[in-house]
C-alpha cells in the first residue's frame, strides 16, 4: 500500500524500543577507503542486521569521536571501523564504553556480489535479515595451554551477537549462520556468512523439481514434460543414461539422490518454506551469500578508541614484564589526569552557572529600584513645562525686529538638510517651511 505508515524500530534497529541488553553496533568507515571497502561496509551491515544501524548516514566531516559520543545515547555496545592503511585495509572492533579495542588487518576479502556471481545457484532471502544470525566458532584452541589473546578474540565475537538458547529459540528465526574459524597454519581468522535452506530428503532431483518447483518469471517453474511419453520416462530416466535403456536401476538410484541421509534431520517445529511442517524429514544445506574475510590479529589494547590504555597483545612488538608495568603505570597516570581535568571542568561550569544566576538577580533588583526615580523625572518634566510656559509668555512681549533677527540666526546655525531623490525630482529631507 502506497503511503503506509512505517513503524519505528520494527526491524530491531538502533534506537528502537526493544531489549537494551541485545548487542547493538555501529559499522563505519574512516577516511577515504575507496568503493570496494565502502561496499564491504554495507555488506557487513547486512550481516549484523537487525541489531545495527543499517541506514546510517555518514559525512566526510564525521570523526570517530562523533560516533563514540552518540553510542551511549542509542545503547550501542560495539563499534566496527574500517580504514585503509598503506599496506592493507584494517578493521577495529571496540567494546563500548570501557573497551577493549581489537585491531585486525584484512588479508583478503570478497564482497557479497562476488560470492553470488561465482555461485552456481545463487540464493538470496531479504526476509532472513529480519532475525539475527547464528554464530558458530570453529577450531579455536581451548584449555589451560591456549593463548590468552585468542580467548579474548573468542569473547569479542561472542559479544557481537545476541546469546541464543537452542531449547527456547523459535526454529523459524534460524535463517542465517556466521562462521568464525581459526586457521592455525596461517594464524588468521576466517569469517563466512551463510543462508540456511531446507529441502525434501530421500528423493531424486527430478522428483524434487516436480513437488517443489522453483519460482520463475511467470510464477512457479514446472518442468517441461512435452517430450516425454510418460511421467515415468522423466522420473526414472538417469541423467547420464545409465542402466537398461537409460533408466535408473537400484544401483544408480542411490547415486542420483542429491542429499544423503546423513544430512537429513526431523524438524522440531514448522519452518519457513513449502510443506516444511513439524516432524517432516528435511535435508539442511548452507549456501554462502557473503561477504568473506580473512583477518589477522595485530593488537589488543585496553579502553575504547581515543582513550587507549595498556597494550594487552601485539603481533610484532614484544615487551618485557618491566616495560609492560611501566606502560600500565603511564596509562593509569593519563587516566588520573583526564579525570582531574574533567572534575575541574565540571567545577568551572557550576561556578559560571552560579555567577550567571547571581547577575540575573542583581539586574532584577536594579530594575525594581530604578522604577521609583521615574516619578521624580516626570515631576521635573512638569516643572520644565511650567518654565516653558513662562518663556512663551516672555516671547509674546518681543518686537517684530527681534523675531526676524532670531529667525535669521536660527537659519544660519541649522545644518544643511539632506536631499532625497524621488523619481526624477529631488526634495529636502524633512518638513518644508514657507516664508511669508
Amino acid at each position: 500500500m502506497v503511503g503506509g505508515k512505517r513503524g519505528s524500530g520494527s526491524r530491531g534497529e538502533v534506537g528502537g524500543t526493544e531489549n537494551t541488553n541485545v548487542p547493538r553496533s555501529f559499522i563505519v568507515k574512516q577516511g577515504h577507503v575507496g568503493s570496494s571497502l565502502t561496499q564491504l561496509v554495507r555488506d557487513m551491515r547486512k550481516v549484523m542486521e537487525p541489531n545495527t544501524a543499517a541506514r546510517l548516514k555518514e559525512r566526510s566531516t564525521n570523526k570517530l569521536k562523533d560516533f563514540l559520543v552518540m553510542a551511549p545515547i542509542l545503547s550501542v555496545s560495539h563499534l566496527l571501523a574500517f580504514s585503509l592503511a598503506k599496506t592493507a585495509p584494517t578493521l577495529r572492533i571496540a567494546r563500548l564504553p570501557q573497551g577493549p579495542t581489537f585491531s585486525f588487518r584484512i588479508e583478503r576479502y570478497s564482497l557479497a556480489k562476488d560470492i553470488l556471481q561465482a555461485a552456481r545457484h545463487p540464493r538470496q532471502s531479504p526476509q532472513a535479515h529480519q532475525y539475527p544470525p547464528l554464530l558458530v566458532l570453529s577450531s579455536f584452541p581451548t584449555g589451560p595451554n591456549a593463548p590468552q589473546h585468542l580467548g579474548l578474540v573468542l569473547k569479542c565475537f561472542q559479544s557481537l551477537f545476541p546469546p541464543l538458547t537452542p531449547k527456547t529459540i523459535p526454529l523459524s528465526t534460524a535463517r542465517r549462520v556466521v562462521l568464525v574459524s581459526w586457521n592455525a597454519e596461517k594464524q588468521t581468522i576466517d569469517v563466512r556468512h551463510y543462508l540456511i535452506t531446507v529441502k525434501t530428503s530421500g528423493v531424486s532431483r527430478r522428483v524434487r523439481r516436480i513437488i517443489e518447483p522453483k519460482a520463475g518469471s511467470g510464477g512457479k517453474k514446472i518442468p517441461d514434460l512435452s517430450r516425454e511419453k510418460d511421467i515415468a520416462d522423466y522420473v526414472l530416466k538417469a541423467a547420464g543414461g545409465g542402466g537398461e535403456e537409460g533408466y535408473e536401476t537400484a544401483s544408480t538410484s542411490a547415486a542420483s539422490d542429491a542429499d544423503p541421509e546423513e544430512y537429513a534431520v526431523r524438524l522440531a517445529s514448522d519452518y519457513v518454506g513449502r510443506n516444511n511442517r513439524k516432524g517432516d524429514k528435511r535435508a539442511v544445506k548452507l549456501d554462502e551469500i557473503g561477504p568473506r574475510m580473512e583477518l589477522r590479529l595485530i593488537k589488543i589494547v585496553e579502553g575504547p578508541p581515543g582513550k587507549e590504555g595498556g597494550v594487552l597483545y601485539h603481533e610484532f612488538v614484544k615487551k618485557s614484564p618491566k616495560e609492560v608495568a611501566a606502560l600500565r603505570k603511564e596509562a593509569a597516570e593519563r587516566a588520573r589526569i583526564r579525570k582531574e581535568r574533567r572534575e575541574e571542568q565540571e567545577k568551572n561550569v557550576a561556578r559560571k552557572k552560579k555567577a550567571a544566576e547571581g547577575d540575573d538577580d542583581d539586574e532584577d533588583e536594579g530594575t525594581d529600584a530604578g522604577e521609583e526615580p521615574r516619578e521624580e523625572e516626570e515631576d521635573e518634566g512638569e516643572d520644565w513645562d511650567g518654565d516653558e510656559d513662562m518663556s512663551e509668555g516672555e516671547d509674546q512681549g518681543m518686537s517684530e525686529e527681534d523675531v526676524s533677527e532670531s529667525e535669521e540666526e536660527t537659519e544660519k546655525a541649522a545644518p544643511p538638510r539632506k536631499r532625497v531623490k524621488v523619481g526624477n525630482a529631488t526634495k529636502p529631507k524633512g518638513a518644508i517651511r514657507f516664508r511669508k
